[in-house]
């Protein structure tokens, strides 16, 4: 990962890092992506914030059309789960192509507020759509794209739509019932319980601050794993010259 600033002290890991927060309504992801960016640029790391939906025009404009709950989206025209999926992975396919690839071919940290994970767990396991047809329908959009280390930011249901519904900003999602982000929640889980050496589970219930610590920690260990890797990979191959 190339650094913001030339010259001394620079942090260089010579490719980028894919890092994704996912997590269930009002669990604080968004929050601590952003604070998560701020320590990487604190420690001169050269950082992209995105998002999905969005991250380009066009995705961003496909977001504003599944996030609405205006009449003509939710009453007179819904949106069937299938529409909603192909959305979604019509929006990667965007995002992935104009933003998350050219800046991991820069070398930048790439941090991304949901990705996959979300589709896997509100369009598997909430909507009820095969998991299987989203997997090869995701490998499709993106060429195969998975993160490097995803972060889970678990929270008990009640608690984390009681947070949205403090929020100015509702959309079609909260409306949603208590049924579909409970299957939604045990869809992130049991994707965590499948991959544990990339999704690392936090309790979201503890303090932004704690929750900042703790991610801060895991990213430094994780950055010292990749560079010994890449360093280990990059000797053998000077070897076998």
């Amino acid at each position: 990962m190339k650094p913001r600033n030339q010259g001394k002290g620079k942090r260089d890991l010579h490719s980028g890092l894919f890092i994704t927060f996912e997590g269930t309504e009002g669990c604080g992801k968004t929050t601590q992506c952003r604070r998560l960016a701020r320590v990487l640029r604190s420690q001169r790391y050269q950082v992209l914030e995105t998002r999905e939906p969005g991250g380009t025009p066009l995705a961003e404009a496909i977001r504003r059309l599944l996030l609405s709950h205006s009449k003509t989206t939710s009453t007179i025209e819904t949106i069937t789960p299938v529409c909603e999926a192909a959305l979604i992975l019509a929006a990667r396919s965007q995002h992935v192509a104009h933003v998350i690839r050219p800046a991991l071919a820069k070398g930048m940290i790439v941090l991304c507020d949901r990705f996959f994970d979300s589709t896997l767990a509100y369009q598997g396991y909430g909507r009820k759509i095969d998991t299987a047809f989203l997997n090869h329908s995701h490998q499709f959009a993106t060429e195969g794209l998975t993160p490097h280390l995803t972060f889970l930011l678990d929270l008990p249901i009640q608690e984390g739509l009681a947070r949205r519904q403090k929020s100015k900003h509702q959309n079609r999602l909260d409306q949603e019932s208590l049924d579909f982000h409970q299957r939604v929640r045990r869809g992130f889980i049991a994707l965590a319980k499948q991959n544990p050496q990339r999704i690392r589970k936090l309790d979201a219930r503890a303090s932004p601050d704690t929750l900042e610590t703790q991610i801060a920690s895991m990213m430094t260990s994780f950055i010292q794993t990749v560079q010994a890797t890449r360093l280990a990979h990059s000797t053998l191959k000077s070897i076998g010259k």
